[in-house]
């Protein structure tokens, strides 16, 4: 097969694997050949920086052949798909070739299961290998590692990969069972645990270097040093299905956090499962609204950077499920307005990251400039904060929430209203505002 005829194949089976956000994204499945997952170009995805970049990288798997049969894959064993193989050195070339003109900043790479998870690890491991040891390659590598591979070969790719992620691929023990049940929950949860503890051991090491305790290292270590990084310094990350079994969205908000706070994770990435061809009769037969995995999405920021439990971002859900028409943070302080009005003027940073329509950096801008003097509505337009749903939960010296307001049964609808006038605004100007400029608004 020729090598574009691979990468059409190869690119296209890569779609399903979670590198970015994709909430927002074209409609998806698998039904007939259409879907984009998280990408809007095929073979190439968009992924954010932790500095708010946004970088390309070449998305393909090593191969879409695979010795697995989990029910919900596109690629699994039973499968009636066309089936591609790159050689690792195919792989190297292809990344070379469109760095070389600009195309992208980095690789994504993953694979199906072929032989052995240890043959299949060692192939993947080459491929970074050779672009760091041999052509110097200085872009961004990303590998999805296969759980049951060896602890040696985790510990090689760590050295040449920028991220390493392991996919949980459901939120619960009992799912992964019933539709993977050739994978084992405590066989990825300790290779995560490995791959956390070979990054905590070099971020130490960089820390006492740092910190002068390190006077010389060998000099084969400093030369590895030079051309890759230390072990994945941009961390670990995992996607989950949702939809494909029964858990809700509590359940999957508990699995997040404790993979957060237990494996040390950068990133949970959520991804809505798409109906296939030759479906299992354990699948569902439509797929979840990708706005789900949108409010999953907005639910883990307010995890990971607004202070919230898990527990407390569901309480309000019913049946566990978040409320698909508000997003996370408003339903919730909906459901806490014992808690408001909260004073923009002597509320600590925790509070105010609470108050719907506040983000991080509003919040930031507020604190800075009320050390300077005393806030008062004219302030919020000039600090670009979005007054439609912040005035009904806040209040300054020269402004209260209507008496009433909060307790008002007409509140929910009256914001929901705001909203779609909101929306419906942006779309007659034609603006379009990027997925994670929604994310860090609410």
């Amino acid at each position: 097969m020729q090598t574009l005829a691979k990468l059409q194949i190869l690119a296209d089976a890569a779609k399903y694997d979670a590198s970015c956000a994709s909430s927002g994204s074209k409609p998806r499945d698998s039904v007939g050949g259409k879907g984009m997952g998280s990408t809007e170009g095929m073979g190439i995805c968009h992924s954010y920086t932790p500095d708010g970049r946004c970088v390309s990288l070449l998305k393909i798997l090593l191969t879409n052949f695979c010795i697995f049969d989990c029910r919900y894959c596109i690629n699994r064993k039973s499968s009636n798909v066309q089936r591609a193989r790159f050689s690792a050195a195919e792989v190297v070339a292809l990344t070379l070739d469109f760095y070389r003109r600009n195309c992208i900043e980095g690789l994504f790479l993953s694979s199906g299961i072929i032989q052995s998870s240890d043959y299949t690890m060692e192939q993947l491991v080459e491929v970074a290998r050779c672009l760091r040891e041999d052509h110097d390659f200085r872009g961004y590598i990303h590998l999805k590692t296969i759980p049951d591979a060896s602890p040696e070969l985790l510990a090689q790719a760590g050295r040449y990969a920028d991220r390493l992620s392991i996919n949980v691929e459901l939120p619960t023990e009992q799912g992964l069972e019933q539709l993977a049940p050739e994978k084992n929950a405590a066989g990825i949860a300790l290779a995560m645990h490995q791959v956390a503890e070979h990054i905590e051991v070099a971020r130490q090491q960089t820390q006492d270097q740092q910190n002068g305790k390190l006077v010389s290292m060998p000099r084969q270590r400093q030369t590895a040093r030079a051309a890759a990084p230390r072990y994945a310094p941009a961390g670990q990350s995992t996607q989950m299905i949702v939809g494909a079994d029964s858990a809700n969205d509590a359940t999957i908000l508990r699995t997040s956090s404790g993979l957060y706070t237990g494996q040390r994770l950068r990133r949970v990435y959520y991804s809505a499962f798409s109906p296939i061809p030759d479906a299992s009769a354990d699948l569902p037969l439509q797929a979840p609204p990708l706005i789900r995995e949108h409010r999953l999405y907005q639910a883990d920021w307010l995890m990971r950077f607004y202070g919230f439990s898990h527990a407390e971002i569901t309480a309000p859900a019913a049946g566990g499920m978040l409320d698909l028409e508000l997003d996370p943070k408003l339903a919730w302080a909906l459901s806490q307005r014992q808690h408001f009005p909260v004073d923009l003027n002597r509320a600590p940073k925790q509070w105010l990251l609470r108050v719907p329509g506040l983000g991080v950096g509003s919040v930031q801008r507020l604190l800075a400039a009320r050390m300077v003097r005393r806030l008062r509505l004219a302030d919020l337009q000039q600090l670009r904060v979005a007054t439609s749903k912040v005035l009904p939960f806040v209040e300054l010296d020269d402004y209260h929430p209507p008496l009433g307001m909060l307790d008002s049964s007409s509140l929910r609808q009256q914001l929901l209203g705001k909203m779609q006038h909101g929306s419906t605004q942006r779309h007659h100007s034609g603006m379009q505002m990027p997925v994670l400029a929604q994310m860090a608004l609410f």
